[in-house]
């Protein structure tokens, strides 16, 4: 696992609920955000995460649009990312997304470096996520499929 002294990976990740988050229809999502949420915390290689009081982050709006939901984390590493996004039952309950969420047709996630013990605000996690959005994977605001490692002052925008 290439962990790197003095940093550590943030990311953030929206979805627009096909319905609202009380519905019928979401009511199976609800349910199985408490123990991924629980399952994340207890992970090897987290840090982090965005929650309120409710212990989630449902009703955290951000991004301009107050349908959209956001999840936000810090990581060791990328590779402890991947391990909890993409195995083990988070994987299967993200198999199962578009049965909740809408396409946004354009990048939903992002990830970046910060420094060990910086916690992002929501306003990194949309301006990494435009830059994403208008320069694709740099340095700056990347993914999990196309990782950087971390460089010194990374901004946004730039094409290191």
């Amino acid at each position: 696992m290439a962990v790197y002294e003095g940093y550590q990976l943030a990311q953030v990740n929206i979805a627009r609920p096909v319905e609202p988050l009380t519905s019928p229809r979401l009511a199976e999502f609800m349910a199985l955000l408490e123990p991924v949420n629980a399952l994340a915390d207890a992970a090897p290689g987290f840090v982090w995460r965005l929650q309120t009081e409710d212990g989630d982050a449902t009703a955290v709006r951000a991004f301009g649009d107050d349908e959209l939901i956001v999840n936000m984390s810090v990581w060791e590493s990328v590779e402890a990312l991947g391990e909890f996004v993409f195995g083990g039952f988070h994987a299967e309950v993200m198999r199962r997304r578009r049965q909740w969420f809408a396409h946004l047709g354009e990048p939903y996630a992002v990830t970046w470096w910060v420094t060990t013990g910086e916690l992002p605000t929501l306003a990194d996690a949309e301006e990494r996520l435009a830059s994403l959005r208008e320069h694709g994977p740099t340095s700056a605001a990347f993914t999990l499929q196309r990782a950087f490692a971390p460089e010194r002052a990374a901004a946004p925008g730039s094409r290191r």
